[in-house]
C-alpha cells in the first residue's frame, strides 16, 4: 500500500478540514496515479470533497466509525474491517489519501509515500510525518521543479524500509 500527499516546506497537509494550496498539477499527478486504483480515507477528508460525493474512477474506502453504509462508496468501522475490505486488493493499487490522523495511523504500513513538496508555507493546521527525519524512509526519487498556479513544486517519491504487515 501507498500513500499520496502534497506538503508545505514544513510537512504541512491542510488547514479547516481543506487543502492547503490549488495545485492543477499536482491534481492531475494524484489523478494519474490513483485513477482506477483503491483510495482509502477518513471521514473528513471523504467529508472535504465537493458535495462529499467520492473521487470518480476509483474504488473509495473511508474508515468511518459510525457511520453509515453508502451506495457510493465502501464505509468501513474500524481498522479490523478495513484489514479485511484491503485483503480484496493488489496492495500496489491501495492509496491512503488523508486525512492527517488516518495518514499518522497508516504510514507504517505504506510501501512508499508519494509527496508533492510545494516550495511555501500555507499556514497549515494539521501535518504530515516529516520522513527526512524518520530513519526507515528514504527518498528515492526527485523530480526537477515545475510551476503550477503561482507555486514551486516537486514531485518526490520516499520508500520505506521497514514496512509492517497490515
Amino acid at each position: 500500500m501507498k500513500a499520496i500527499v502534497a506538503v508545505d516546506k514544513n510537512w504541512g497537509i491542510g488547514k479547516k478540514n481543506d487543502l492547503l494550496f490549488s495545485l492543477p498539477a499536482d491534481m492531475v499527478y494524484f489523478r494519474q496515479n490513483t485513477s482506477g486504483k483503491v483510495v482509502v480515507m477518513g471521514s473528513n477528508t471523504l467529508k472535504s470533497f465537493p458535495n462529499g460525493k467520492p473521487l470518480k474512477n476509483r474504488t473509495n474506502i473511508v474508515l468511518y466509525p459510525g457511520g453509515e453504509q453508502r451506495d457510493d462508496c465502501i464505509v468501513v468501522q474500524n481498522l479490523e474491517e478495513l484489514k479485511e475490505q484491503l485483503k480484496k486488493y493488489n496492495p500496489d493499487d491501495v492509496f491512503i489519501i488523508g486525512g492527517a490522523m488516518f495518514y499518522r495511523t497508516m504510514l507504517p504500513y505504506c510501501s512508499e509515500v508519494l509527496v508533492t513538496k510545494v516550495d511555501a508555507d500555507g499556514g497549515a493546521e494539521v501535518f504530515y510525518e516529516n520522513l527526512d527525519k524518520l530513519d526507515n524512509w528514504k527518498c528515492i526519487s526527485s523530480q526537477e521543479p515545475v510551476e503550477t498556479n503561482g507555486y514551486s513544486i516537486t514531485f518526490t517519491i520516499y520508500k520505506n524500509d521497514n514496512v509492517l504487515e497490515f
